[in-house]
């Protein structure tokens, strides 16, 4: 019996010995991000707009004829979100600093838990490992790191559309996160859409409810910057920034560099128009369709966000910090791959595909681009993947997911297990715990500015 209990000990142990290890790698992966912030002198430019904003809104000051700093930055997000910073408007700039900073790495922790939660992995007693490692380890990301840098609110935004994926169906406030998000940056509302396609049509109205409120909010308040921002300045992508500079990985950005274009246009709406029909399509499928698919929800809740942040006019590459939750998902699918044991290609396909996507957000790739030397344009052909490294992984993404979509539905084809293994090491052959599959079972840039 001794020699049992100590077995039993060591296993209700591990967990916690592996939570230790994961805070101690978090902790010096987080030491080295603070060195090297502070050796590269990071300027948090979009805080400064955001502060503006702030300053305009608390003092009655015009918030769309605003220009911040050297490049003259101006505010591009609806009123609801210049009024969240009105108490910006009252700290130093060096204490804005700070609070950002923490803030964001507090939503980073936040996004990192509500990924493992709609992904459905690690088990329980593994999560908080899971998470810490996902917060530490995430800010070598460049879009989180990119974030940081300019001090964004894209963490914010994430989490408020996670949040709402992984409400169960029964919530009342399923769409609230999402209407919310659409309030602060327009381009989420294409979750509404979502949720529409997949008849959803109580958290629709929800999301388009919560989403009316803000503009009516800002209404109230700031009825002519509402009155501006909705008519004219929602459709000026020109306030924005310029849309071929390799800072903006959406399909027009990608296609204006290809073509040497300041401005491409039927042929690139043409183009936007079928990948998000595509992109829609697919979430669809894998959520209606697929439902016997491992990890399903996650996986349509991906589809529209890379869908999303393709798709639209201009994408920064911070806006892409979807990557987050997209390689939690990918490391649950690595995870279920080897647990099931399949020889050759069909056991590793996963893992190559996690690491190729680590690979590809930890690559800065086109910050290597000589973009500060450009006239116009023009620009050698060598560097066009390096320069659109985003764009080019999302079409790739999408043609997974149509993969996975056409060999899910292929006649006699032999369901995957609904859920994965308990990732526990102590009971290597315990029962496969119930996924997280769907909302149900889960329990469920303002300053987009442009850039030098």
């Amino acid at each position: 019996m001794t020699t049992v209990n100590r077995v039993i000990g060591a296993v209700r142990a591990a967990p916690r010995r592996t939570t230790a290890t994961a805070a101690a790698v978090a902790l010096l992966s987080l030491l080295g991000y603070a060195a090297l912030r502070h050796l590269s002198h990071v300027s948090m430019v979009d805080a400064m707009v955001y502060q503006a904003e702030g300053a305009a809104v608390a003092h009655g000051r015009d918030l769309y004829e605003l220009r911040v700093g050297a490049y003259a930055l101006p505010a591009t997000y609806p009123p609801f979100s210049a009024m969240l910073f009105a108490p910006a408007a009252f700290l130093s700039f060096g204490a804005l600093r700070v609070t950002m900073t923490l803030v964001n790495l507090a939503e980073l922790a936040v996004v990192a838990a509500l990924s493992c939660r709609l992904a459905g992995w690690p088990s329980r007693p593994l999560r908080p490992a899971a998470v810490l490692l996902v917060t530490g380890l995430g800010v070598w990301l460049e879009p989180v790191w990119t974030t940081l840098r300019y001090g964004q609110i894209n963490l914010l935004i994430l989490a408020l559309v996670l949040w709402d994926l992984t409400l169960p169906e029964s919530s009342r406030l399923k769409g609230v996160g999402i209407g919310l998000a659409a309030g602060l940056k327009v381009t989420p509302g294409i979750f509404v859409v979502y949720l529409l396609l997949t008849r959803r049509f109580r958290a629709a109205a929800t999301a388009a409810a919560s989403c009316a409120g803000t503009v009516l909010v800002g209404l109230l308040v700031l009825p002519g910057a509402s009155w501006d921002f909705w008519t004219k300045d929602l459709y000026d992508t020109t306030r924005v920034g310029k849309e071929y500079i390799v800072d903006n990985q959406s399909l027009r950005g990608m296609a204006d560099r290809l073509l040497h274009s300041t401005h491409t246009g039927t042929s690139t709406l043409l183009l936007v128009a079928v990948v998000a029909v595509a992109g829609l399509t697919l979430a669809v499928l894998t959520e209606r369709r697929c439902a016997d698919m491992p990890r399903a929800h996650a996986w349509a809740g991906m589809t529209v966000a890379i869908t999303m942040v393709l798709v639209s006019p201009i994408s920064w590459t911070h806006h892409w910090v979807w990557c987050v939750p997209l390689l939690v998902l990918l490391a649950a699918e690595a995870r279920a791959e080897r647990r099931r044991g399949r020889p050759g290609w069909a056991g590793h396909r996963w893992r190559v595909v996690l690491t190729a996507t680590a690979l590809c957000f930890c690559s800065f790739a086109m910050w290597f681009v000589p973009h500060k030397a450009w006239h116009g344009v023009q620009m050698s052909y060598w560097f066009e993947p390096a320069a659109s490294v985003y764009p080019l992984f999302g079409l790739g993404f999408l043609l997974l997911v149509a993969v996975r979509v056409r060999t899910r539905l292929r006649p006699g084809t032999r369901p995957l297990p609904a859920a994965d293994p308990q990732d526990a090491p102590e009971a290597p052959e315990a029962p496969e715990a119930p996924e997280a599959h769907g909302a149900s079972a889960l329990g469920a840039r303002p300053g987009a500015t442009a850039r030098p």
